[in-house]
């Protein structure tokens, strides 16, 4: 809902301050007075064109913010967040724009910049203007068909599961199709591949382990001589550790000699020990680094072939296990795949049954929905003066790959205004008036299912009164029961209608020319309304019928 709006150097409007509130808002003055300005302020904060010659003359920039209390509002929730925008909860939207003289502009919502695109798809969703020139809200026939669901209450919420999971089931069947045809292309190929991979057989791991055992026997046959002359000093039958137990036994015959002989066979004793340990150790290393020249043969050939083939496949060696498995399942996709064709091709058939089902229930039902609305707009026609006029709901059949979760028809609001003339689309009335009483009879007939909560109708009243002019106001009132409803009015019965008044005059000091709008106590409405009756001189007559039509 529309809150507040302040507008600075805007054409005539130098500053003016305004504050709304719910219900049914009417602004009047006289012709020339400025309510276009006002509503294009309006409408540039919503995002519309920038021009330069909305800057008023003398000024550097015109600026126009708009706050709104948007609480509860998925939709703007949705368009904020998406946006990455910090907005609190509970806080008011502030959309804020500004056109520089030299045709420059920019936008922001709650002090932060944005483009003029998302102010324009922020506005569709807070505030809906009828009048002349309207392109927006019940003109455009994308949204007429979640209209008709919402006044005939129809829940689709079936119909759009049963579209997803027959749309899964033909994915899965094409992405099927597509997988066997490739691999049917690829059958000679693949046949060998496997068979390739198959008589080499790799294990993963495997190239890691045959280089690192041929790179160990490559050592050994650099250090075979070294350890052989080790082995030679240590154990040989003249080697370290014999000349040591020699000694130690000629220590053992005479240590009773000295205490200190008693000590250095215990040191003896170790250092044989050591040396065993020692020899134990080369010993190993040695047979870990044994050389067998056939071996080491084997372990090369069997590495080339491994990387030869990794490289011809364009994998890591430790990959071809794995590739061996997927090409094997390929093979056998196409020699079973035929089996797995027909499971799919039954769930698709079997979910696109469930499809048209469900969407034969939901066309029933709008089309249901469709004679009940085509009977409520046509009661609100003829007060509005539009009883030559004729309005009806077309429902129909789209083509199978037009098909959504929304269903299979396509929904249009289409009218006659004269008798025997062909209906047509909403857009091609040719009468702004007309135009806005048509979107009247519709909103008040659709008991105000969808749309912005706010809505403006430019002098929706042109070319009638008396009793036409009442019915306008009365319905304008009922609608602004769910809705926020800002009316340009020329109409006194209109205006006498208002929950709040608004007039718009032009003043001129001698040198500059403004607009201003002023709110209006009660007197000042009698008297506002008495001048519409009367003109340009106010008559008791005027005041008297001023005062009954508020009391009405």
């Amino acid at each position: 809902m529309l809150t507040a709006l302040s507008i600075r150097d805007v054409v005539l409007i130098e500053a003016l301050d305004l504050r709304f509130e719910g219900g049914l808002g009417v602004l009047t003055g006289e012709t020339g007075a400025g309510k276009s300005i006002l509503l294009d302020s309006l409408g540039l904060a919503l995002g519309a064109r920038g021009d330069s010659g909305l800057v008023r003359h003398g000024a550097a920039q015109a600026a126009v913010t708009a706050s709104f209390d948007v609480e509860g509002s998925a939709a703007i929730a949705a368009l904020v967040a998406d946006a990455g925008l910090e907005i609190e909860p509970g806080e008011p939207l502030i959309v804020r724009r500004i056109v520089k003289a030299d045709g420059g502009s920019r936008a922001f919502v709650n002090d932060q910049p944005v483009s003029a695109g998302l102010l324009r798809e922020l506005g569709q969703h807070l505030v809906e203007v009828h009048g002349q020139h309207d392109d927006r809200g019940l003109l455009n026939p994308r949204g007429h068909r979640a209209l008709l669901d919402s006044f005939g209450n129809i829940d689709t919420a079936a119909l759009a599961d049963a579209h997803r999971h027959w749309r899964e089931a033909v994915a899965a069947l094409q992405t099927a199709r597509e997988t066997q045809e490739a691999a049917a292309r690829d059958r000679d190929w693949l046949e060998h591949a496997v068979q390739e991979l198959t008589a080499l057989a790799p294990e993963p791991g495997e190239e890691e382990q045959l280089a690192e055992r041929r790179a160990t026997m490559q050592r050994g046959e650099r250090v075979a001589g070294e350890m052989q002359a080790i082995a030679e000093l240590l154990d040989g039958s003249d080697g370290a550790l014999a000349r040591l137990r020699q000694a130690a036994r000629i220590l053992e015959r005479v240590g009773d000699a000295h205490e200190r002989l008693a000590e250095a066979l215990s040191a003896i004793d170790r250092a044989i020990g050591e040396a065993a340990g020692a020899q134990d150790e080369i010993d190993a290393a040695a047979e870990a680094l044994a050389f067998d020249p056939a071996a080491l043969e084997a372990d090369e050939a069997r590495l080339f072939e491994l990387r030869g083939l990794a490289r011809k496949h364009r994998v890591m060696p430790d990959e071809l296990a794995s590739l061996a498995s997927e090409l094997a399942g390929r093979l056998a996709l196409i020699d079973h795949g035929e089996a797995g064709l027909a499971t799919l091709e039954a769930r698709v058939g079997k979910t696109r049954v469930a499809y048209e089902a469900a969407a034969r229930a939901v066309s029933h039902a709008r089309e249901d929905a469709a004679t009940r609305l085509d009977e409520a707009v046509a009661g609100e026609l003829a007060p509005l003066k539009l009883d030559s006029a004729r309005f009806r709901t077309v429902v129909v059949s789209l083509e199978p790959e037009q098909w959504s979760g929304a269903g299979a028809d396509r929904v249009e609001f289409e009218v006659s205004t004269n008798p025997g003339a062909p209906f047509a689309p909403l857009t091609k009335i040719a009468s702004g008036g007309e135009l806005s009483r048509f979107i009247l009879a519709l909103k008040v007939a659709l008991a105000e299912e969808g749309g912005a909560r706010t809505m403006v109708f430019d002098e929706i009243d042109r070319g009638v009164g008396g009793a036409v002019a009442s019915a306008i106001g009365e319905r304008l009132a009922r609608l602004a029961r769910a809705k926020q409803v800002l009316v340009v009015t020329h109409s006194p019965q209109v205006a006498a209608r208002g929950g709040r008044h608004f007039r718009i005059a032009k003043s001129h000091d001698g040198t500059v020319t403004r607009t201003g709008v002023t709110p209006l106590d009660t007197d000042a409405r009698r008297e506002e309304i008495a001048r519409m009756l009367s003109g340009a001189e106010v008559t008791p007559e005027a005041r008297a019928q001023a005062e009954r039509l508020l009391a009405a």
